[in-house]
């Protein structure tokens, strides 16, 4: 779904991009309080491990989006990852990872282009978090509280954010397309293909999540505070029992090894596996290509990048080459997002010690 430049003209590009980078200051805010809150005990632990972990989802999104599957007759669909996002580590949290991973395909792998960028953005991190963390809360809030309640509203708001997307983009495409086609013909092509993709999306989200809550659900941002409240009864009333952190199995504990479990699956994907992924065009190529649209595209600007179309320049042998662009893809996005959540956690903390100085010397 990542749009190339010229599909979309250069003032409703440029006000997706203002939206986008409104957003992405909107969400830094925003994922200092959520990065702190997973700090907190009982909530994961420390905030030594939070900016490792919140760069590893943006690097399983990264290495999940090259898996490209089969959705119909020629179309393939791959992970938007912004249901997963916010699910695992926040809605804010959430728009900065998927963020994060456009970027570097853009600017590493030249895929989706540069003026588009804040068209992807708004399509593919911005929506798919939005709809999906809101229509997640909205059903965990009326099904019971229990964990395959968590997957189950995973499956549905992974689901339903993929046409959202897909309906966002035709309404950009609407106010700025550069082509004379018809917009019914393109909204129905690009939300039929989507309901598609969505229903892959899906099937993964609910399964990353699902898995992740078996050995830690204290991990899952979108699953805290979803247990059954323990009653005690005193002096012949009910009252809830005070709150204590959920036991974790023994063998995970160590949110190290949780994180290289998903850091190796992360290489695997994307070094091996993604091989053999679909090489089908995906839903908006193929809309773009069926309706014409496909015509105003753009040269990327780093088209001739060492790692364009996501294999190694001068690496001859094609199973190789994809493999190395993978696994140096997932090496540089969990290295950058981590550094990106790294820096967010220390402005929260040197917020809180000013904070803390200014009411001491008020108080003084």
């Amino acid at each position: 779904m990542h749009a190339p430049d010229g599909f979309i003209d250069v003032p409703i590009s440029a006000a997706a991009g203002v939206l986008a980078a409104g957003a992405i200051a909107v969400s830094l805010r925003g994922a200092r309080r959520e990065l702190d809150d997973t700090a907190r005990p009982g909530a994961g632990g420390g905030a030594e491990r939070t900016a490792p972990l919140a760069g590893l989802v943006a690097a399983f999104i990264f290495a999940v989006q090259m898996l490209n599957f089969p959705v119909a007759a020629g179309t393939s669909g791959h992970l938007l990852g912004g249901a997963l996002a916010a699910i695992l580590v926040g809605p804010y949290t959430g728009v900065l990872c998927v963020s994060v991973v456009l970027l570097l395909q853009s600017v590493l792998f030249a895929d989706g282009g540069l003026t588009a960028l804040g068209v992807n953005i708004t399509t593919m991190a911005i929506t798919t978090t939005v709809v999906a963390y809101a229509l997640f809360r909205g059903l965990v809030k009326v099904l019971p509280r229990s964990r395959r309640s968590v997957t189950a509203a995973s499956f549905v708001a992974a689901l339903i954010s993929v046409p959202a997307s897909a309906v966002v983009f035709t309404l950009l495409y609407a106010v700025g397309g550069t082509t004379d086609v018809s917009i019914g013909k393109v909204a129905t092509a690009m939300v039929g293909v989507h309901v598609l993709i969505g229903l892959g999306e899906a099937a993964i989200t609910a399964l990353t999540v699902g898995a992740v809550i078996a050995v830690r659900p204290d991990l899952v941002h979108g699953a805290r505070g979803l247990g059954q409240k323990l009653k005690l009864r005193v002096n012949g009333e009910l009252v809830d029992a005070p709150e204590t952190a959920e036991p974790v199995p023994a063998a995970a504990r160590s949110p190290r090894k949780v994180w290289i479990a998903g850091l190796v699956t992360s290489l695997v994907l994307a070094g091996f596996v993604s091989f053999y992924a679909s090489a089908n065009p995906d839903g908006l190529e193929k809309v773009a290509a069926d309706h014409g649209i496909d015509k105003q595209a753009e040269e990327h600007a780093v088209g001739d990048s060492p790692l364009a179309d996501y294999g190694v320049k001068d690496v001859d042998d094609a199973r190789l080459s994809g493999g190395l662009a993978g696994v140096i893809g997932v090496g540089v996005t969990v290295f950058a997002g981590t550094g990106v959540f790294w820096a967010v956690r220390r402005r929260r903390a040197a917020d809180e010690r000013a904070e803390d100085t200014t009411s001491a010397g008020t108080s003084v």
